[in-house]
């Protein structure tokens, strides 16, 4: 199964995705701060990265834009999550080169979709 990698700050929403992780059957990491992550992304190439856009240091929109720069990161599929689920957050995430975009709080059936979409696109 695929590696993804949750970028999450609040600990009831990280553990809600690591369930759902768990159940699919797909090993998963998380990481608190965009900081690391990008660290975490760097050393480690997740299948998937579900990123929270409101980050305690750095942006989720500013972890893309340093993926989407980075030759050899570009290619990792991202996805946002967002409490701001406006149509001017989506927009600006997916022009940044996020590959999806999920408002929280989400239904889970449309969280598995958007993985498995996702995940689909890196075979």
């Amino acid at each position: 199964m695929a590696h993804i990698l949750i970028v999450e700050d609040e600990d009831n929403i990280a553990a809600a995705l690591e369930f759902l992780l768990a159940r699919a059957g797909h090993s998963y990491r998380r990481i608190a701060g965009g900081t690391a992550a990008l660290d975490e992304i760097r050393a480690n190439r997740p299948d998937l990265v579900l990123l929270d856009i409101m980050l305690p240091d750095i942006s989720g929109y500013q972890i893309v834009e340093a993926l989407r720069a980075d030759p050899g990161l570009r290619d990792v599929r991202v996805l946002l999550m967002t409490a701001r689920g406006s149509v001017v957050e989506r927009r600006k995430g997916l022009a940044l080169g996020a590959d999806g975009f999920i408002a929280k709080p989400f239904e889970l059936s449309e969280l598995r979709a958007e993985i498995a979409r996702l995940l689909d696109r890196t075979g």
